[in-house]
Parts: C-alpha cells; sequence; structure tokens
C-alpha cells in the first residue's frame, strides 16, 4: 500500500501598509520557506508594495488589495477573499486590525493566526498573546508569527535579514536617464511618512552633502513626490547633488539604492530597504527607537543622542525643538561616513 503523498503547504500572509514594514515582513518569509521549503506563499499587499515584493525571492503570488488609508473597502475585500476561496491553507495576518483579518476569513482559510487585537474573535481561530518584552522589535512579532507558539514561549525567534534582488539593467539605465556620474554615491533619504518627529533637519542634510561633495562624492536625493521640495533645498546651489525625489519608481530606488556606498537617511521606508540591499546605512534617529526598528542589517551606523525626552514615537515634537535630531551635527555624520569609507577600503 502506497503511502499518501504529503500536500504542498500554502500560506497566505496579510502583509502590512508602510514601505519599510513590508521589507521587514520578508523575514517572516525568509522563516515560512525554511520551515516548508516545498510550500506556496502569497501575500495580501497594497498595490505600491509589488514592485518590493517581486524583488523577494520567497514571494510566489501578489494577491493586490488596493483600499485607501482609512477606508474599510469592504467590497475590495469581498472580491479578493473569493479569488483566494479555497487555495491556502493557513493565513497570518501582520497588521493587528480588525479589517485586516477579513479576507481570510472570507476566504475560508481554515486556520487564521495573528495577535489578539481590536476584537478579532472568530476572525482568527489561532490567537496570538503579544508579550511585547520578549517580541521587542518589530520584526521579532512578524517572524513569530510563523513560528510554533511553544518556540515563541522559549525565546527562539530568529530573524533573518531581508535581502532584495537588484536588477543591473535597470540600473544602467536609470544611471544614463538621471545624468548620473562616475563619482562615488551617497544617498540621502529625508522623508519619513510617520510625521516630522523623524525628520533630520534640511539644513543638516544641505551642509552635508556640500562637504561629501567637496570629499568627492555624488549625492542622490531619494524619496517620493512629497519629497520633491525637500530634496530641492538639499540641492540648492550645489552640483553633484541630485534631485531624484518623485523622478523613480520604488523598484527604480532598489537599484540606485544598491548603487550607493553609503546612505544617510531618516528611520523611514527607504532605510530598510537600503538595509536589504546591502548598503552601507547611516541612520538618524530622533523620536524613533533603534532598539524597535533598526535596519536589519550588520552594515550599519546608529546615530541617536538619547535625550532624556526621546524616544517619544510622537509625529510631531510634543516639545516643539525636535532637539532629538536638530543637535545631531552634520559634522557628527560626515566623520562617520568618512571613517565607515576608510574602513571599507581598507579591507578591500
Amino acid at each position: 500500500m502506497s503511502q499518501a503523498v504529503p500536500t504542498r503547504p500554502r500560506i497566505l500572509v496579510v502583509g502590512p501598509a508602510w514601505v519599510g514594514d513590508m521589507v521587514m515582513a520578508q523575514s517572516l518569509f525568509k522563516t515560512l520557506k525554511q520551515q516548508h521549503p516545498g510550500g506556496h506563499l502569497g501575500v495580501v499587499a497594497p498595490g505600491w508594495s509589488q514592485p518590493i515584493l517581486e524583488r523577494m525571492a520567497e514571494v510566489d503570488e501578489i494577491a493586490l488589495l488596493d483600499v485607501g488609508h482609512g477606508r474599510f473597502g469592504w467590497s475590495a475585500r469581498r472580491a479578493l477573499a473569493r479569488q483566494l476561496r479555497g487555495r491556502f491553507d493557513t493565513a497570518i495576518v501582520l497588521p493587528r486590525s480588525w479589517k485586516s483579518a477579513l479576507v481570510p476569513f472570507l476566504a475560508r482559510v481554515p486556520r487564521r493566526i495573528g495577535f489578539t487585537g481590536e476584537q478579532r474573535y472568530g476572525l482568527l481561530n489561532d490567537r496570538r498573546g503579544l508579550d511585547k518584552t520578549l517580541l521587542d522589535q518589530t520584526v521579532k512579532r512578524f517572524v513569530a508569527l510563523g513560528l510554533p507558539a511553544e518556540e515563541v514561549r522559549h525565546g527562539n525567534v530568529t530573524v533573518p535579514q531581508p535581502r532584495l534582488r537588484v536588477d543591473p539593467e535597470n540600473l544602467v539605465e536609470l544611471r544614463i536617464r538621471l545624468g548620473l556620474s562616475s563619482r562615488p554615491a551617497i544617498g540621502m533619504m529625508p522623508g519619513a511618512e510617520y510625521g516630522p518627529a523623524k525628520q533630520w533637519p534640511l539644513g543638516h542634510f544641505h551642509e552635508l552633502a556640500g562637504r561629501l561633495v567637496a570629499e568627492g562624492y555624488e549625492i542622490r536625493v531619494l524619496g517620493g513626490p512629497k519629497d520633491v521640495a525637500a530634496g530641492e533645498v538639499i540641492a540648492e546651489g550645489q552640483n553633484h547633488v541630485h534631485n531624484l525625489c518623485g523622478k523613480t519608481r520604488l523598484a527604480d530606488a532598489v537599484d540606485l539604492l544598491a548603487d550607493c556606498q553609503q546612505v544617510i537617511t531618516n528611520d523611514s521606508g527607504l532605510m530598510h530597504v537600503a538595509a536589504a540591499v546591502g548598503t552601507r546605512v547611516q541612520a538618524l534617529y530622533g523620536s524613533s527607537s533603534p532598539a524597535y526598528t533598526p535596519p536589519l542589517t550588520d552594515n550599519a551606523v546608529i546615530h541617536t543622542l538619547a535625550l532624556e525626552c526621546s524616544p517619544c514615537f510622537e509625529r510631531s515634537c510634543p516639545l516643539g525643538h525636535t532637539n532629538c535630531l536638530v543637535q545631531l551635527s552634520p559634522q557628527r555624520v560626515l566623520a562617520s561616513v568618512l571613517a565607515s569609507d576608510t574602513a571599507v577600503i581598507a579591507r578591500s
């Protein structure tokens, strides 16, 4: 009598809504593929994230759910659930909101895993308590949902580092189209979608850009359409400083960051992208904490003043001065960039 062939596990992950969180979610995807080598992994995600997910080798299928921020999107969720019905054995819901658990429930996925939150009883049938002391980082919480609960309780949460695929052909086209030079490049990311309390002063970026140009670097200021004005401030009156904000797609940012020797960045989504392509990260922290959302790489320098009032995790400084970033000087970051560059040359 022949033995039954085990079925191929089919896992659906409801992904997060922020760029940085989606990059960090790759640590979960890697964990799932390690645990289920033959498994099929699908990700429910907003349309903007498709270029990032396409750069992850672990993702087999992307199920797009385009619902604007703050909108319930009942018809879109129900339509997607119909498309997914009967195709997955397990669902892992990363966001802790009630509505984020709807698609797996409506799709009748047999096992639906997530942290307890917003009265999701019934929507989830494998609810996990969140021990914030044990799972003290966002990425650990993501990975923990892909592990047996008992393993997590014993503290056995290993976090694989994200790694995004780079497209060399696209990079060549970008260098030509954007008029980039042969100088060694440094990326600057002045934006932070969460709020101004996470943004290093533009005057500091401007001063640092000028000093780095004098050292022989090309500066690439990267960000979305909302960051165009910030990029103009940084580039104003300076040669070899390219304001690329709003001129590139998210996939282009992946390739341009991989081509940079280093990046100077707020705690933002693009910081996590830079870390995931292996570029050295000079990470600037003010209202947020590097202990909670660090760049997931061994190739990073953390800059934080750890003032008494920080981290406050507020969108805007409650005290009105943002000293946690204002007092973080361009000279300090410049010294770190140049020291890091020397260290890289010495090792090569």
